[in-house]
């Protein structure tokens, strides 16, 4: 029996050591990552740099955004008709698969952005990862276009433009929502986490 106990122990006290090993793993991930993105945005330079730069930018903020919201006001709304924090952060997945389409994109296998907003708008599990692969859809394409492409016609809702323009609607429906969804979070008593410390 003291030997059962003894081992009961021993196990207990390696899982508990072991969590602050999981978070450092997972902070060094997470890390690792942001250190890609940033040598990947030095890469790209000039406007696919710069606009890459503000595409993390909100990218950041939405998901801390995203995080920070309890899952029980994932549902609530500003009034009726108008979209739910849930709805908005699903609407920027949504707009962040389909707008590259516009430059010649593919919206990835299982995607449909029609219909993202309505499906996952409770689940903040499902929101978060989606959130997260959209924004990893518009940087995969945004590198993947070539400087001399950015000048390149195409039709952006029906008006004409350049590639570059469709990629500064993208970076501006982002932050547009970015400040929506600051107000909304502030409105239900969420602090934005970047500006916890002043409140």
């Amino acid at each position: 029996m003291k030997r059962l106990f003894g081992s009961a122990v021993v196990l207990a006290l390696a899982c508990v050591l072991a969590l602050p090993a999981q978070a450092q793993d997972k902070a060094m991930e997470k890390t690792a990552k942001k250190e890609d993105m940033r040598e990947q945005m030095k890469s790209a330079g000039g406007v696919r740099g710069s606009i890459l730069f503000q595409i993390d930018q909100a990218r950041e903020k939405l998901i801390a955004l995203a995080n920070a919201i309890p899952t029980e006001k994932y549902g609530w709304r500003p009034g009726e008709g108008v979209r739910s924090p849930g709805e908005v952060f699903n609407h920027v997945a949504a707009a962040n698969f389909f707008l590259p389409t516009f430059w010649g994109a593919k919206v990835p296998a299982g995607v449909n952005p029609q219909t993202l907003e309505k499906e996952m708008s409770g689940d903040k599990a499902k929101t978060i990862d989606a959130l997260t692969r959209s924004f990893d859809n518009v940087r995969e394409a945004i590198l993947a276009v070539p400087d001399s492409d950015l000048d390149r016609k195409v039709k952006l809702f029906g008006q004409e433009a350049t590639v570059r323009d469709a990629m500064m609607v993208l970076v501006s429906h982002a932050h547009e929502h970015l400040g929506q969804s600051i107000a909304y979070a502030r409105s239900n008593g969420v602090v934005p986490p970047w500006s916890a410390k002043g409140q």
